[in-house]
């Protein structure tokens, strides 16, 4: 099978001033795929990703899109994209028709075939009855949906999220969840970057995870969690004799507060281990997240 890379990045780096933001990257995305960006704040996920829009000029490194470099085609790039910023920045002065109307005159519509695909992707949104509604008066789920459908009003290649479901109630954010997956079975390609771990497991075929703008890892996300985790988590409370049994049986874990997380891919093995050499009063068993591989990547201090 045909394999085609829509972003090759190789030794990517933007500094601002003194500060490295991104240091030295290199990833592929290919075509079809949904591809994250995982990091805590300051990471330089975002950065990478104004980096593919054209928007914010790199200072080494190489970085095609569509076999386009960044730097000498970037019109040609942008003709190609759909991108979803982390903001809703919809116009308050225009209803919802209008603010599609008025973005579909950057690509260089005619009138007629403007209007019929504004009228595909208010459907496509479930906004077809807020169409004459300002955009003032819908809720936040519905400006997440009005401002996907404005990243595809230009029918994009390359589809680029930041944050997308960010401050949705659950119900909004499968339903934004739904409309990217459909998007995939469409052939669009997705970038994306969320702090919701259980959305990049869900939505992603592949991710980073990035940390003081370099790359600690990649993979599919069951990969990473098989691979740094294991399938499951033992939790004991933190006791001096259960972190002797741990030592002695050459077990995987790590001390979080009054609780001992323990690293397994059998957790009924490791429970009835600890039952049997500790003196236990609590232990629970859990399946690993690709919030766990997160978490022991990046550290659990709290960044600003």
């Amino acid at each position: 099978m045909f394999i085609v890379s829509i972003i090759v990045a190789e030794k990517l780096q933007k500094s601002f001033g003194k500060l490295i933001a991104v240091d030295g990257v290199s990833f592929t995305v290919e075509e079809g795929e949904v591809f994250g960006f995982l990091g805590p704040n300051g990471a330089g996920k975002t950065t990478a990703m104004k980096m593919i829009q054209c928007v914010s000029p790199k200072n080494a490194g190489r970085l095609l899109v569509f076999d386009m470099e960044v730097d000498t085609h970037p019109r040609e790039i942008k003709k190609l994209l759909g991108v979803v910023p982390q903001e809703n920045n919809l116009d308050p002065d225009f209803t919802v028709y209008e603010n599609l109307l008025a973005y579909s005159r950057y690509f260089d519509m005619s009138r007629q075939d403007a209007e019929r695909i504004i009228d595909e992707l208010l459907e496509f949104v479930q906004l077809e009855e807020k169409k004459e509604k300002m955009t003032e008066s819908l809720s936040g789920g519905m400006k997440r949906r009005l401002v996907l459908a404005r990243a595809l009003i230009n029918r994009p290649q390359l589809l680029i999220l930041d944050e997308p479901t960010v401050g949705l109630d659950p119900q909004a954010r499968h339903l934004m969840w739904d409309k990217l997956k459909s998007l995939k079975l469409q052939g669009v390609t997705i970038v994306l970057t969320t702090h919701y771990l259980e959305e990049a497991a869900y939505l992603c075929d592949r991710l980073v995870v990035m940390d003081h703008g370099r790359i600690l890892v990649e993979g599919k996300p069951d990969e990473l969690i098989r691979k740094y985790i294991g399938t499951d988590i033992v939790e004991a409370e933190n006791e001096p004799i259960v972190i002797a049994c741990l030592e002695k049986n050459n077990a995987m874990y790590e001390v979080i507060g009054d609780m001992i997380q323990i690293y397994t891919s059998d957790p009924q093995k490791t429970t009835d281990y600890l039952l049997k050499e500790c003196t236990l009063r609590k232990i629970t068993a859990r399946s690993a997240t690709l919030e766990d591989v997160f978490l022991k990547l990046t550290g659990r201090k709290l960044r600003e």
